[in-house]
């Protein structure tokens, strides 16, 4: 039987966080969509934003671009990362509002899915429940 955690997360407290298990996420309001999201050209490609023969060009080039699209909010040079853009409520461009499931799920980036490998807290999510509609 699955034991839901207790406790909702606070996503911008990963004390909160609880141990990461795939079945979570059937029953999670999609709060790692909440979280910014770094990815890397590959990822921009695989998801459809920037044709491959661009991985050519300089990458603030396609940053700008990108921002100017409203599909980057930060473009970090050091790193060659970029943070994918989010709704004014946090959410993650790509998770549709009212199912809270993503709508790229076959192209999602690899922060995605590595999730929660990778991230601010290894092998632990911000679970929350979601409300039924």
């Amino acid at each position: 039987m699955l034991h839901l955690p207790k406790n909702q997360a606070d996503p911008d407290n990963i004390a909160t966080w609880a141990r990461f298990s795939p079945k979570l996420c059937r029953h999670c309001a999609a709060c790692c969509c909440s979280l910014p999201v770094e990815v890397k050209a590959v990822d921009l490609v695989r998801m459809g934003l920037m044709d491959e023969f661009l991985l050519q060009e300089d990458p603030k080039f396609i940053a700008r671009k990108l921002m100017k699209e409203h599909l980057v909010e930060h473009f970090h040079a050091r790193t060659a990362t970029f943070t994918l853009a989010r709704r004014a409520n946090g959410d993650c461009i790509y998770l549709e509002s009212r199912s809270r499931r993503c709508t790229i799920y076959a192209l999602r980036p690899d922060t995605c899915r590595n999730h929660p490998q990778i991230g601010p807290r290894s092998g632990y999510c911000a679970f929350r429940t979601r409300k039924t509609i």
